[in-house]
């Protein structure tokens, strides 16, 4: 795995921990706001750079261990499927360990909202912070900004989410907290219409946060990849600069031998 940056920085772990902290995904903001700017206010240009690449790191091993997890559930809620198929109804403790798996799927949901919150205000706290970070081409398409990246993939998992809701005759709403879903879910088990219900758009969602995770992932990796060559780039220039300055108080003045040694004349 590229590791772009090498600063040692102790709270490194900064976004990540913000990234867990977070229950849902806010509105997204283009200008950073919130957590996001007290914890910067707090570190040097040096410092946030460590942050910022050392954090990244870590968040892209939690999208990839999210995205498995999803698989996870969505091979096991294919097999209380097909259990569902073969028994009238889902004993209580089976169902138990649906609603568990479930709510787990929420928590996958939330967290991925959070972390493309948390990536697109590191870019946009790059750019407040270094003008060459804000002039750096990034590569994406269309002049977009990992920023505005981060904001579309949000608003189209959210969108998709809520439209395969919809066609099961569920509201997002129903499904906003884990309270409401534990709630819902319960009312869902009482027949086996209901449960296989719950378990067809649990594995649509399931399969549908395993894809959106890859491209989570690939947006991250993406991003990491840019930072480490606008930073190669700008300590490049950094030591240039120093073995030129370097060159310059090491260099000595001209030898003034075989001029004529100046003596005063009386």
């Amino acid at each position: 795995m590229l590791k772009p940056f090498s600063y040692t920085v102790k709270i490194a772990v900064a976004v990540v921990t913000i990234t867990s902290t977070i229950p849902s995904a806010p509105a997204y903001a283009g200008a950073v706001t919130g957590q996001a700017t007290e914890w910067t206010q707090l570190l040097n240009n040096s410092e946030l750079v460590g942050l910022v690449g050392q954090s990244a790191e870590q968040i892209q091993n939690q999208v990839q261990q999210n995205t498995q997890l999803a698989e996870q559930i969505q091979n096991q809620i294919r097999i209380y499927e097909n259990m569902l198929q073969n028994t009238l109804q889902l004993p209580s403790h089976i169902w138990g360990q649906v609603e568990s798996d479930l709510t787990r799927l929420q928590g996958l949901v939330n967290q991925g909202q959070g972390i493309a919150f948390s990536m697109g205000n590191i870019d946009d706290v790059l750019k407040q912070r270094f003008q060459s970070f804000a002039e750096f081409k990034t590569g994406l398409a269309n002049g977009e900004s990992f920023s505005s990246s981060y904001q579309d993939w949000s608003d189209t998992n959210r969108d998709t989410i809520a439209s395969t809701l919809r066609a099961a005759g569920f509201t997002a709403e129903q499904f906003g907290s884990e309270e409401e879903t534990m709630s819902q879910l319960r009312s869902m088990s009482q027949s086996a219409v209901g449960q296989m219900q719950a378990l067809q758009v649990g594995h649509q969602i399931a399969a549908q946060q395993v894809a959106q995770s890859q491209k989570l992932r690939g947006l991250v990796s993406q991003q990491m990849t840019m930072m480490a060559t606008w930073y190669q780039s700008e300590q490049a220039a950094k030591d240039l600069a120093q073995t030129r300055r370097e060159e310059f108080f090491r260099s000595t003045a001209p030898s003034s031998s075989g001029g004529q040694m100046m003596e005063p004349r009386w």
